[in-house]
């Protein structure tokens, strides 16, 4: 009982931080830029604001319009439950497979894009089919990337694979680099970040996921805006935790859970400053460029699992 509950503690802690680090990453990128920063907790107003907002329906809404904020939220948080936040070997170890999270992110995608297109609104169509060019590129390298750590680990289990390289030390890797640098690039594209998207913008032709999302009120945008904020999240913690494993807790005990915690939070406050100064010295690219940026993110993803395959056999 107590394992579950500390499973339920890490999920619950994800999604309450996750609103936490995009705040942090906009006082980052304000500080960086020379503007006035907003407050950490600017997003929990923003969420809390939607929240208490009445929420507006089309005229021609069906079901799909209505449940997908409920649908992408709740296949959000289970992808975040099945990821290795602060501690390994929980009870939801046993479903946290790569395959399994990239099947929630597809499953949140492909009911974001049917409701894009639902109202019948020219940018709702466009922004779905851009959605889903990006996440037919985007899917390939992540799953690339996460099977070179595999062929290490000899398991597409995330906690296992982390609990091995963790065991192992600190040991130089080419493959790792390699597959980290392609994974990093899938989550600027796939959390909607420049140079792929840009999210403060409403322009027509940068419009990715902002224009699947522009009929949406109220609590419905709060629950799509708050698993965006979870999915940024979950990337971020699958670089800090599958690549550089140091810190994360083995061993359920109060000394360790806080040193976890205090690791984690480390890096992904390292990471946010990483994305903002990526975000800051890129532009927003065309979005026929694309499929040129995924595409090198699968060649870093495949030059990690051929350097496993020639370099690293041996270890």
């Amino acid at each position: 009982m107590i394992d579950w509950l500390m499973a339920l503690a890490q999920t619950l802690l994800f999604v309450a931080m996750a609103p936490l680090l995009g705040g942090w990453i906009k006082r980052v990128k304000c500080h960086m830029q020379n503007r006035a920063a907003p407050s950490l907790w600017q997003p929990y107003r923003d969420l809390a604001k939607l929240f208490r907002k009445h929420t507006v329906l089309a005229a021609n809404a069906s079901w799909i319009f209505r449940a997908t904020p409920y649908i992408v939220f709740g296949a959000t948080v289970l992808a975040a439950a099945v990821v290795p936040l602060v501690a390994v070997n929980l009870p939801t170890a046993a479903i946290a497979d790569v395959i399994v999270l990239v099947g929630f992110f597809a499953l949140a995608r492909f009911f974001t894009a049917l409701a894009g297109m639902d109202i019948g609104t020219a940018f709702g169509g466009m922004g779905s089919s851009r959605e889903m060019m990006i996440g037919a590129l985007a899917e390939p390298v992540m799953l690339m990337a996460v099977f070179t750590l595999a062929m290490s680990a000899s398991t597409t289990n995330l906690s296992e694979a982390v609990t091995y390289t963790l065991n192992s030390g600190l040991v130089l890797r080419p493959s790792f680099i390699f597959a980290a640098l392609g994974l990093m690039m899938v989550a600027v594209a796939e959390s909607g970040r420049i140079p792929v998207d840009n999210p403060a913008t409403h322009l027509e032709l940068t419009m990715v996921h902002e224009a699947m999302i522009l009929e949406y009120s109220g609590r419905h945008l709060a629950l799509i805006e708050w698993a965006g904020q979870l999915k940024l999240m979950i990337y971020l913690v699958l670089v800090a935790n599958v690549f550089f494993p140091w810190g994360i807790t083995t061993e359920m005990s109060l000394d360790n859970l806080a040193t976890g915690l205090v690791a984690i939070a480390g890096k992904l406050a390292l990471l946010g400053v990483l994305l903002v100064t990526w975000e800051t010295v890129m532009a927003k690219m065309r979005l026929f460029r694309v499929p040129q940026f995924l595409g090198f993110a699968f060649l870093l993803s495949l030059l990690g699992m051929l350097t496993r395959v020639v370099l690293e056999s041996g270890l």
